[in-house]
């Protein structure tokens, strides 16, 4: 598996993460181990989780996805095989980026993780309560104690994170190395502009959230009446308009084209866009995750990417 750099950072990273919201909510802990048994064999690196998954569940708490993670690391011993990525800030139980928040936070991570570093610490969402240069100074000392490797960023805008960097520059201070915005065919108009300018001028890696678009892009619904009276009606209701059926149609033909799955072809547009690092994407069984996994597989020609882009323009 060809691994990518993320950012200025020493890390690399396989063209796939996974998306960790699903352990401890819809994967329990049988099928938790399953599912990262086999994305570490299929030569995947990096876990995306945080410290508030899975907490919106009926009956947890907050911390089951790290724990569950962390389970599976003192069960099969692959700490050294994984890149994990965890995130603090959103979380009631341990709200946002001061530096007591922080320090308290990595400490209750890194315990549920059973492990003694987190490879990249996400801000996961901006705290414009809190002064930057305090927060990026509480990266830094978990960076200078070894817990954490690496800084990232998610739910920022551009002029925050412009910020951000140019604060870390001057003061040498701990930099945000990585990006996680939300981004996918359908959600282009948040990232794409000034957010990926940021990126690229400072080089940052780009993995993505959200990239099939809640499950709209993967093709199960073909209209509002497929989504009628679900849990994603609220969620997708207004995706089935004039521009999302375009994208939907695109897909269609590609996935037809390659004789592959819409999802697959949704996140090979990602995998293959300038200056993203990997997609973020979750599986809740063995079969639906090496699916996804074929993606990785997957190299769309410029006429197809060309499509895509035209169907899904803003």
């Amino acid at each position: 598996m060809q691994k990518r750099a993320l950012g200025q950072s020493p890390i690399e990273i396989a063209p796939i993460v996974f998306g960790g919201n699903v352990f401890g909510w819809t994967a329990d802990k049988k099928t938790t181990f399953e599912l990262l048994d086999r994305f570490v064999d299929e030569g995947f690196n990096a876990i995306d989780t945080a410290d508030v998954y899975a907490a919106w569940a009926t009956g947890n708490a907050g911390g089951e996805s790290e724990t569950l993670i962390g389970e599976w690391l003192a069960d099969r011993k692959r700490r050294d095989d994984v890149v994990l990525m965890t995130k603090v800030g959103m979380w009631d139980a341990q709200p946002g980026l001061s530096a007591q928040n922080i320090m308290s936070a990595v400490d209750a991570s890194l315990r549920r993780l059973q492990t003694d570093y987190i490879d990249v610490y996400f801000a996961h969402r901006d705290d414009q309560d809190t002064p930057l240069e305090e927060t990026l100074n509480a990266f830094g000392k978990l960076k200078k104690a070894g817990k954490i490797r690496t800084v990232g960023a998610s739910n920022y805008d551009s002029d925050r994170l412009a910020q951000a960097l140019k604060i870390a520059d001057g003061h040498d201070l701990a930099r945000y190395d990585v990006l996680q915005p939300e981004y996918n065919l359908h959600a282009r108009q948040g990232y794409e502009g000034a957010l990926r300018d940021v990126a690229t001028e400072y080089d940052l890696g780009v993995v993505t959230y959200f990239s099939l678009a809640s499950g709209f892009l993967t093709g199960k619904y073909a209209s509002k009446a497929d989504i009628a009276g679900t849990d994603r009606e609220g969620m997708l209701g207004g995706f089935f308009d004039e521009r999302g059926q375009s994208i939907l149609a695109a897909l269609k033909r590609v996935a037809d084209e390659l004789e592959v799955q819409q999802a697959q072809v949704a996140l090979a547009w990602l995998i293959q866009k300038a200056g993203v690092t990997a997609p973020i994407a979750s599986a809740r069984s063995v079969r639906q995750l090496v699916e996804t996994l074929g993606a990785a597989k997957i190299t769309l020609t410029d006429g197809q990417m060309g499509l895509l882009d035209d169907a899904s323009a803003f």
